[in-house]
């Protein structure tokens, strides 16, 4: 019976996560990570805590735990990065940590003595590695994901006409910050643990930006660096052929991805499961100038997802619907001959994290958790139940996510309705 009880309680705190900005469906090995990262009453807390960001008063009221109780869960949560908090006027404000960007990444992330990262490796190898979580979240079309693509700066085809915009370079995010950390790449760390590491790239590259290098220094899933060495770690990878994801917003950027194509698993979601939406383009796409094209193959070699080949007499032909727009195929071209240009329609990138996750969680069928956020009120349950299946209707994402009300939405959901 005790067995039986305990699966439960890890079956809600399933529901809980699935319930935020990013899917995770329910399976047994998404069972034995929950089971491993979180002990019984913190997966009990977990279910009782609001969905947004609160604070520590906030927590207390839904949950009915008292302060000293409450301080050590949320320490010992923060700590492994299953809770995640921030600074903010007024006290710290506490979120649960999604799957992704979040419970795996800062546990892979994690550095110190007595940890079992070859099991935690294993255990989001079987869940990243089967399907399930890839269909969840990109099935149906989806535009907005957490990662978005940024051009190497100095290949994209330069004209009169052509205006690259600061959040599409990455060393205007760099001198647009003030504090700079660098940790480990979890998928990299993954996949060295499950001996599937083939490329040379090293393991401490991402980057983190601005107001979030507190809480990753803090916690120690990363150490502060300078900005010369932040630049130095762009030039590097820019060398190394590796593709830049960045922050998918616009403004206050918090990090950079260095990704390669046997490790990352954001670009899995293209190469191995086929869903061209799994990181958002940049707002460039590769262009072969056959007149100047030397036929070496070395931006099919370099690219990371497979979306050059080699034809026989003609040179490079370019899989438009995957291309990412990152220039790695750019950069490794003798000739110049390949280069980015415009795509012919801008790529939507949301202004903030405020409105990635509005939008995320409105794709995803739970933007009803962010408006009534209290999981003990029968009040709150109700509007969830009855707004989230208003939002889920197709008619009704259509248009909050297009062009001519999308605006107007995120406006309303800014000033609180």
């Amino acid at each position: 019976m005790g067995h039986m009880v305990g699966k439960e309680i890890y079956r809600k705190l399933g529901r809980k996560i699935d319930n935020l900005s990013v899917r995770v469906p329910w399976t047994e090995s998404f069972y034995e990570i929950l089971k491993e990262l979180y002990t019984d009453d913190e997966a009990d807390f977990i279910v009782k805590m609001p969905y947004g960001f609160s604070t520590i008063n906030q927590i207390e009221k839904v949950t009915g735990y008292n302060k000293d109780k409450l301080r050590k869960l949320l320490d010992s949560l923060c700590a492994r990065g299953l809770v995640m908090d921030f600074l903010a006027p007024g006290g710290y404000r506490y979120m649960i940590s999604p799957m992704i960007i979040g419970i795996f990444e800062f546990t892979m992330m994690r550095t110190g003595e007595n940890l079992d990262t070859k099991k935690w490796a294993a255990l989001f190898h079987d869940n990243l590695n089967n399907g399930d979580f890839y269909k969840a979240n990109l099935d149906n079309g989806q535009k907005v994901m957490p990662l978005r693509t940024l051009p190497h700066e100095g290949t994209i085809e330069e004209t009169e006409y052509m205006e690259v915009l600061d959040y599409e370079r990455a060393t205007e995010i760099v001198e647009d910050a003030n504090k700079f950390a660098v940790g480990i790449c979890s998928c990299r760390h993954e996949k060295l643990h499950m001996g599937e590491k083939s490329c040379d790239a090293p393991l401490e590259v991402c980057s983190t930006f601005g107001g979030s290098t507190d809480y990753m220094i803090r916690h120690k899933f990363a150490r502060e660096i300078s900005k010369s060495e932040m630049l130095e770690n762009l030039a590097r990878s820019k060398e190394m052929g590796l593709v830049l994801c960045a922050d998918n917003v616009k403004t206050d950027i918090s990090f950079i991805c260095h990704c390669c194509g046997c490790c990352c698993n954001a670009l899995a979601g293209l190469t191995k499961f086929g869903y061209p939406n799994a990181v958002v383009t940049s707002n460039y796409i590769a262009r072969c100038d056959f007149d100047t094209c030397a036929e070496c193959g070395n931006c099919a070699e370099a690219c990371p997802i497979d979306a050059i080949e080699m034809v026989p007499d003609k040179g490079p032909e370019i899989d438009t619907s995957f291309c990412l727009g990152c220039g790695v195929c750019a950069v490794k071209c003798s000739t110049e001959a390949m280069r980015l240009v415009r795509r012919e329609q801008r790529v939507l990138t949301p202004e903030d994290s405020f409105e990635r996750v509005i939008l995320q969680s409105l794709e995803r069928g739970n933007l009803q958790n962010l408006l009534f956020s209290n999981p003990q009120s029968v009040t709150h349950g109700f509007m969830r139940a009855f707004v989230g299946g208003f939002l889920k209707l197709p008619p009704v994402k259509k248009s909050l996510m297009g062009d001519k009300l999308r605006s107007r939405f995120l406006k309303t959901m800014r000033k609180g309705g």
